[in-house]
């Protein structure tokens, strides 16, 4: 789940405001309104690149490259740690145009169509009916980058050094209900889904439910900002973070295609760092029904009824599915078989569920009935280890992101040298409330994005749009503005890629989402997984706002360590 979402370029002039204060402080884009202003008018209105020397090679550490198989073993053996890599070759510095004739560049789409069908990187035709419901039928290549994204390795090091805390911070956050009922309050007032979800998270408080054990599968989305040349988060994804499974696949095929025909693109296959997301995220699964401590007990995935994207899923189930029994149901199904037994238990047609893992439910779409809703309540009330947990869900909302993005709120729930180092990537985050802000998003719209509490793409207000719907809502006088959040808008540097979509190469100027994937888990006072899992990149033509794989958008890509 999560979308890549384009968010103000600042410029180097105004990051010396954003840092100069304590770490209680937030970014500059919480000072006076009469500064924010002042700032706002200076940003240029143009993208700019990064010098070729941004891009020079350098000796580091990488994570160890995996081979171009995805892993299937189920023993859950240590995650890969770094290490010094000694590069055989003298490397070249990524080029930022890379020049293909056409005739490599014909032997690349083949070998990597190829490689896909063989491998298992697809998902369901939309073309065809029953590709959303029956396996094997109506398969077609997921969307895929031809080659990897160049990233500098310090962004990455930066990116999976927060992971953990981010795990932390959510865990943390979910334990203060009142936080969480006192900060969507409002958006309560005026989004349905907002509201409904928050009675079930009252009903929850009202009856003093523990979640003794929580898990969590979460992904922090950043953009490479081209001006500041900064990463910033554009979201946390805390239910139905996706493509582990593909995402990992997408490496495998980068590095077979640079093994391949390397020598001729001038890439060395050994940057292209090992993804372990699928198996990290079956090894927390695993944990977690292991803390359960439950044999006869089953591993259940919530499901959507036609899930074109059943295959990512799939790889993340088979590498559970020989030990740890596995099954899959919509929320509708639950509510017809499921029932919660004397002691707490949760059984679906008669089989105890250890472990609920969330890849529907996130969205409005998700409820067209009350049975959906009473299947939602009825997990919640039970004592199997919800991924997420109503309350890690509430976290991951667009609201919550920006009430932590306040000065001190942070540092409510984490050490001061924690909550510096996550305010470093926050971008502006403000609520409607701030009409200073407000003004200047209708005088230049153009810096901005407008987010409703919606997730799974396709939902945010860009450019001018955005002012039409401030107008609006200043006009009504309307209380909807509580459902929405304003964010700094985000412009990376653009560079030429060729995308793969149903087997047809398309020449873009396109720009890059770098997700890092999170796994917390943790049994009263012990935690007993807390690391980062892999990533997933996600790139898109620049001229597009949205940005998500499975809304269409976007295609899948890996990363090229510079």
């Amino acid at each position: 789940m999560g979308a890549i979402c384009s968010s103000l370029a600042v410029s180097h002039s105004s990051i010396a405001v954003s840092y100069l204060s304590s770490s209680s402080a937030t970014s500059f884009l919480h000072y006076s309104p009469n500064l924010i202003s002042n700032i706002i008018a200076t940003l240029p209105t143009y993208r700019a690149g990064f010098s070729q020397t941004t891009l020079q090679v350098v000796g580091c550490r990488m994570m160890k490259p995996s081979s171009s198989s995805p892993p299937v073993s189920l023993g859950f053996s240590q995650s890969d740690e770094t290490e010094e890599v000694q590069e055989e070759v003298v490397l070249k510095p990524f080029p930022t145009s890379l020049s293909i004739s056409p005739a490599l560049l014909e032997n690349l789409v083949y070998d990597a169509l190829v490689w896909s069908s063989l491998n298992g990187l697809v998902v369901g035709d939309k073309s065809v009916k029953r590709s959303g419901t029956s396996p094997g039928v109506g398969m077609v290549h997921a969307p895929f980058a031809l080659l990897p994204m160049p990233i500098q390795e310090g962004f990455w090091k930066q990116a999976c050094e927060l992971a953990p805390i981010f795990n932390e911070l959510v865990d943390r956050v979910s334990l203060d209900g009142k936080f969480l009922q006192d900060s969507l309050s409002r958006t309560k007032k005026v989004d349905a889904f907002t509201s409904r979800l928050l009675d079930i998270h009252s009903k929850m408080l009202e009856i003093n439910k523990k979640e003794v054990i929580r898990l969590g599968l979460h992904r922090s989305d950043y953009m490479l900002d081209a001006e500041t040349a900064l990463l910033y988060q554009i979201e946390l994804n805390t239910i139905s973070s996706s493509f582990a499974g593909l995402g990992c696949l997408v490496s495998n095929l980068h590095r077979h295609l640079l093994n391949q025909h390397g020598k001729d693109l001038g890439l060395n296959p050994k940057r292209v760092p090992g993804n372990t997301a699928v198996r990290q995220f079956a090894e927390a699964l695993a944990k977690a029904w292991n803390a359960y401590d439950n044999k006869r007990a089953v591993v259940l995935f919530v499901v959507q009824p036609e899930e074109r994207n059943m295959y990512d899923q799939h790889w993340l189930s088979f590498l559970l599915k020989e030990i740890y029994p596995t099954i899959r149901k919509t929320l509708a199904e639950i509510d017809g078989e499921g029932q919660l037994l004397l002691d707490g238990s949760l059984a679906i047609g008669g089989q105890i569920v250890a472990v609920v893992y969330f890849r529907a439910g996130y969205s409005p779409n998700d409820y067209p009935s009350e049975a959906e809703w009473n299947a939602r309540l009825m997990m919640e009330q039970s004592t199997a280890i919800k991924c997420p947990s109503i309350s890690y869900h509430l976290v991951g909302t667009k609201k919550i992101q920006q009430e932590l993005a306040k000065p001190l709120v942070l540092e409510r729930f984490l050490e001061d040298e924690d909550a510096a180092k996550l305010r470093k990537c926050f971008a502006g985050l403000w609520s409607l409330d701030d009409l200073e802000v407000v003004k200047t998003a209708i005088e230049r719209p153009e810096l901005f994005v407008l987010k409703p509490q919606r997730e799974g793409g396709g939902n945010n207000i860009y450019g001018d749009d955005v002012k039409e719907m401030l107008l609006k809502l200043q006009h009504e006088k309307s209380q909807e503005q509580a459902a929405y959040i304003l964010m700094q808008r985000i412009f990376p540097t653009a560079s030429l890629s060729y995308l793969i979509r149903e087997g047809i190469c398309h020449q873009n100027n396109a720009i890059s989402e770098l997700g890092i994937y999170g796994a917390y888990l943790r049994n009263n006072d012990k935690v007993i997984m807390n690391d980062h899992c892999g990533y997933l990149m996600r790139t898109k033509d620049s001229s597009s706002n949205e940005g998500g794989v499975a809304t269409g958008f976007a295609v899948l890509d890996s990363l090229y360590l510079t």
